[in-house]
């Protein structure tokens, strides 16, 4: 019945906070948490913004090399038609021109 698995649903419920928050009453785990706070706040954090910017700016260069080897392999002499740079916030990248016509084709249909 809902009512039975309703006080199953506590039970674990209560089994759970039991076991994240039954480490912290020793003063010693207490001082560990502040450690790994610590540790967290002067070493992970700092390493964050760096790596992230690192990965953003691989993509973006993937990206656009497979943009340059595509305008390379068609054998086209009109670079504008794979990427646009007059075009607003990055929306001159050939698939988001080609979905964008897509939308508009459907947008105004006759």
């Amino acid at each position: 019945s809902f009512v039975a698995m309703a006080a199953s649903v506590g039970e674990i419920a209560v089994l759970c906070h039991k076991f994240i928050t039954a480490p912290q009453l020793k003063s010693s785990s207490f001082a560990n948490v502040i450690k790994l706070g610590t540790f967290c706040r002067t070493v992970v954090w700092p390493c964050l913004p760096p790596l992230l910017m690192y990965q953003y700016i691989r993509a973006k260069d993937e990206d656009m090399y497979a943009t340059e080897v595509l305008y390379y392999k068609s054998g086209s002499r009109d670079a504008k038609a794979f990427y646009d740079t007059t075009r607003l916030n990055g929306s001159g990248h050939w698939r988001l021109q080609q979905d964008m016509e897509t939308i508009r084709a459907a947008a105004n249909a006759e």
